[in-house]
Order: structure tokens, then sequence, then C-alpha cells
């Protein structure tokens, strides 16, 4: 058997095995654990009760967490004509059409969203099983098919994440920094719980959340009373 490091025995000893937090104790918790030699992010994990069979059931939205998410992220934009300076002078890391398209296939940047406006759909649809399996494929849903490039960039840069549930029902999504303070992790947390809780299929009955738990990078999960919420 594996022995336990220092650090998983003092974490393991923060938090009581199956025990529900409430999420103002779970984030003081995660703050006052040992920590990796990174500032890490914090990501937290809905388990919905939904059929994802059903497409009706499945859910992905997005949200502005009033405290961004503490990371600098790399935002490519196909477009053309005047949405090509607009996307320039808004801090785009790069925009282009085929010449982005190639550096997409090739690998050579890994960008962290990718926005669209409708008429380069037809190129950036042809990259689908790159972005796709990465989660930054543009939809329309997610606001990064638009023809409003100058929001989709600022709404990116003031903290908007994209979310959806996986094929087990579940959400996984950063919602902040360890280094964050607790106002500030506890006001992301909200803003992305009343989100996903709004998000909510209307022919669904009876309880939403099953499960919801928060953990960094490298830590433990701690799980959350949902039901305090």
């Amino acid at each position: 058997m594996q022995k336990k490091s220092k650090k998983m025995q003092f974490n393991q000893k923060k938090k009581k095995n199956k025990k529900n937090y409430k999420i103002e104790k779970a984030i003081k918790i995660l703050k006052s654990m040992k920590h990796a030699n990174f500032i890490e992010s914090i990501d937290a994990a809905f388990n919905l009760n939904i059929n994802t069979k059903k497409s009706e059931q499945n859910i992905r939205g997005s949200v502005i967490l009033p405290h961004g998410t503490g990371k600098k992220i790399k935002i490519a934009v196909f477009t053309t004509g005047k949405n090509v300076k607009i996307a320039q002078s808004c801090g785009a890391d790069f925009v282009g059409m085929e010449d982005l398209a190639n550096i997409i296939k090739k690998q050579k940047i890994k960008f962290d969203l990718i926005i669209a406006s409708p008429e380069s759909m037809e190129l950036v649809g042809k990259l689908g099983p790159i972005l796709g399996p990465r989660g930054i494929m543009p939809n329309p849903k997610f606001g990064t098919v638009t023809n409003n490039i100058e929001k989709s960039i600022q709404d990116a840069r003031k903290g908007k994440i994209n979310y959806k549930n996986d094929k087990n029902g579940i959400i996984h999504s950063n919602f902040g920094k360890i280094n964050f303070s607790h106002k500030h992790l506890y006001a992301n947390f909200l803003a992305l719980y009343n989100s996903i809780r709004q998000s909510k299929p209307t022919q669904l009955k009876g309880i939403y959340y099953k499960k919801i738990s928060i953990s960094t990078t490298m830590g433990l999960g701690i799980n959350i009373d949902h039901l305090s919420l």
C-alpha cells in the first residue's frame, strides 16, 4: 500500500470524510490546507439529477464571475471585414481566417477561447474534431458565435466562463484561485451556482443538485451542504 504523504495526511485531518460543509466553511478549509508549489485553481463539481440521454435535459450556459478566474487567457478570433480591427483593438491574441485555422491544426498555439463571427463558421466547423474535445468550439449559446466581437472579448476578459455537463451529468468548472480572498471566492461560487440553478430544465421534477464539491487543482474534494445555499 502506498504511504500517504505528510501533505495528504495534514489535508485529510482538515476535513472529515463524507461530512457536508456550508460553502463558507468549505472555502476556509481549502485555504487552510497545504497546497502545491504553484497557485492552484479552485474547481467545483456539480452532480446533477439529469438524464443526459435526453437532449432537453443537458445543461450548458455561461456566467461572468464577479471577480474573474485569475487566469490570463489566450483568445483567438475568426472574423472578416471591420471586425478584424475591432478584435485587434480589444486585445485578441490572434485574429484571422485560414491562417488562424492552420495554426490551430498544427497546434502551434493553444488558445483558451475561440470566438467566431457567423460568416466564418463554415471554416471553423471543419476544426470541430480539434476544438470540440477541448471544449472551445464556438457556440451561439455561449456567445462565442457573434457579430458583437467587442462584447464577447470584453466579457471573456472580465471573467466569463462557459459550462456544460459531461455524460455523467456532472458540471466541472473553475471559479477562482487559492490566493483569492474568501469573500471573492464566495461571490464567484454563488454566481456559478445560481447560473446553473437557473438553467434547470422546466420538465425536471424533484431534486436538481445531487452533490456539490469543491477542490483545489491538486487537493482533496470537500462536499458542500447544498441545501443550505
